[in-house]
């Protein structure tokens, strides 16, 4: 599965009502890190079916952000059952970002 686009609409349905975890990556297109861990994030929606990959543009959608303190971008935050599970501030390798979500999700 690749990754899926989220706007402040439909955040609600696609990340706290989701029936699995959801990785939800705050983004901007000017952004150098977050371009750089853009396709790491598409091989993990496509290698693993235990968690949505989602990305929101924090310009185009500055509600979501402003509700969960996102200050610096690339910022992911993993949700489970509506809750947040872990957050984690800038770019990482592939690697470490599947077991950021693995330790999370523990």
């Amino acid at each position: 599965m690749a990754t899926i686009k989220i706007t402040d609409a439909t955040f609600e349905e696609d990340v706290l009502k989701s029936g699995k975890p959801v990785l939800v990556d705050f983004w901007a297109e000017w952004c150098g890190p977050c371009k750089m861990i853009g396709p790491s994030l598409e091989e993990i929606a496509s290698e693993r079916q235990d968690v949505i990959i989602a990305k929101i543009n924090i310009d185009e959608n500055p509600e979501s952000p402003t509700r969960y303190g996102v200050r610096g971008i690339p910022t992911m935050i993993l949700f489970q059952n509506g809750e947040i599970q872990a957050t984690k501030v800038g770019a990482l390798p592939k690697q470490q970002i599947s077991s950021w979500i693995d330790d999370a999700l523990l």
